[in-house]
């Protein structure tokens, strides 16, 4: 990490050698946390297909995968910004949502069109239909590009504005949480209003193609769940590389404490708002690839539940880990796709009760836990 981003007088590195210099595991449990993502991402990019292809798979079920490989990437934002910085955001799904929105303005241009141009989930909700014009902001997602780059940089500029303003001030712990909470639920708010001109509580639909592909075919769909697969891995690559980088283990000393850090010569404020936007972008991403598979996105996908729940899959899985917390947004969401359909009724107690549990007494979750029986059957040996 570049020296510019210290503060005057720094340069005591060696204070903090006790948290930077942390030995990463070793032996065979290094082994399979290298192995283990790789046996994942060949399982989700080539096995998932073939079973798809040899008929074990049916496409709702397949984009019920797609769409959980994106929820899984909120939660690789979540883990770098609360497992690895230690600041719990819980405004994840707002990110996710803007990421949807931004996608959902370029499918709905492409779809039926109504009054002279104008998206069919636009003019359905208008008040005066036939005197109604697009309005100027939907006009530039009638471009890919355009649209794409918007599901890169409005979630990653909004993250990045709202998370310096608000470290610069050092707000922490708690206070940030409820911050970002209210600001999720304001936008909220914002969203479900008509005269926003972004449909309201109604939401964005009507997608018939993206990219010139027809949504309703089978090829689309599946290119759709390899595309979503493929961005999970990638992203889970890009987060375990970012992880053991000098500026990952910056963010862990942040997370230990922040205070002997800054007193080394260190300003948190600039990491911790990186990771933060890092995080937002790797949710829009996300909100992105999944509103095609969807079908549909509404301010209901950026409720304050949304952005608990993926405090759910993290802490389930393993904060601090990247792996666990995959593996914490599929098994959840898997788990909850199972159980709704037996026991509807009784999901929010299990969800309750599972994520009690996991504090109580496996607060390492779910990696956690794994680690801790291998290191348990090499001291056998």
């Amino acid at each position: 990490m570049s020296d510019g981003l210290r503060t005057a007088g720094g340069g005591n590195d060696a204070i903090l050698l006790d948290v930077l210099a942390r030995r990463s595991p070793g032996g065979l449990v290094r082994w399979l946390d290298l192995i283990g993502p790789g046996l994942g991402a060949i399982l989700l990019c080539i096995g998932i297909p073939a079973l798809f292809a040899t008929g074990h798979l049916d496409q709702s079920q397949l984009s019920q995968l797609g769409r959980y490989c994106c929820l899984a990437m909120v939660a690789i934002g979540l883990d770098l910004v609360w497992g690895y910085c230690g600041v719990l955001s819980l405004c994840q799904a707002m990110f996710f949502t803007l990421g949807g929105y931004a996608c959902g303005m370029y499918l709905a241009m492409h779809g039926p069109l109504d009054g002279g141009g104008i998206p069919r989930a636009l003019f359905v909700v208008s008040s005066d239909p036939a005197g109604m014009s697009l309005p100027w902001f939907w006009k530039p997602f009638d471009s890919a590009a355009f649209a794409l780059s918007m599901v890169i940089l409005v979630p990653g500029t909004a993250a990045a504005i709202f998370g310096f303003f608000a470290f610069r001030s050092r707000i922490r712990g708690v206070y940030f949480s409820i911050i970002s909470q209210a600001a999720t639920v304001a936008l909220w708010l914002l969203f479900c209003r008509n005269d926003l001109q972004l449909c309201g509580t109604n939401g964005l639909t009507n997608f018939t193609h993206i990219l010139g592909f027809d949504l309703r075919e089978t090829s689309t769909k599946l290119g759709l769940y390899i595309l979503s697969a493929v961005a999970l891995c990638a992203s889970t690559a890009a987060a375990l590389w970012l992880t053991r980088t000098r500026f990952g283990r910056l963010l862990v000393a942040i997370r230990d404490n922040e205070s002997r850090l800054r007193f080394a010569g260190y300003d948190p404020v600039w990491f911790k708002t990186a990771i933060f936007a890092f995080g937002a972008v790797l949710a829009g991403i996300g909100g992105a690839l999944y509103t095609p598979q969807t079908g549909i996105v509404t301010p209901a996908n950026m409720m304050a539940i949304e952005s608990i729940l993926a405090v759910v899959w993290v802490a389930v899985g393993g904060r601090g880990t990247v792996v666990g917390a995959v593996v914490g947004a599929l098994v959840i969401n898997l788990l909850y796709a199972w159980l709704t359909t037996l026991m509807p009724k009784a999901w929010p107690f299990i969800i309750g009760a599972i994520f009690v549990s996991v504090v109580l007494f496996m607060p390492t979750g779910l990696a956690g836990g794994w680690r801790a029986i291998v290191a348990r059957a090499r001291s056998w040996r």
